[in-house]
């Protein structure tokens, strides 16, 4: 099953679930800034990923800035801040099995998608 953390408003996440349904492969959609992920579901989410928290981060996010986040933010405080401001995090994140891939472009997916 692929699981797909989802944000209806974002275009590049609207393509990137259309390539999925394309395919024909059965999908859970996450709205996850309704149903926000906990910090054990983003420590997962970022092993399956196999990136540094920053890059999972919507670092031109306006909230980003006001938070005083950055590069060399801690990564524990940079998880913390996506746990209680998941619109911090980056969309869309396409799981499937024990894998995942940022949808940026909604393309990058589609290895994901051929297994």
């Amino acid at each position: 099953m692929i699981t797909v953390w989802h944000n209806p408003r974002c275009s590049k996440s609207r393509q990137t679930l259309a390539l999925i349904d394309a395919t024909g492969q059965p999908v859970s959609i996450r709205r996850y800034l309704e149903s926000p992920p906990s910090l054990s579901e983003l420590e997962d989410a970022r092993q399956a990923l196999d990136l540094r928290p920053i890059d999972m981060m919507r670092t031109g996010e306006r909230l980003f800035k006001e938070l005083a986040l950055g590069k060399d933010t801690d990564d524990d405080d940079l998880m913390q801040a996506m746990a209680a401001h998941p619109i911090l995090i980056e969309r869309p994140i396409v799981f499937k099995d024990a894998r995942a891939i940022i949808g940026r472009p909604p393309e990058a997916v589609k290895p994901l998608l051929a297994d």
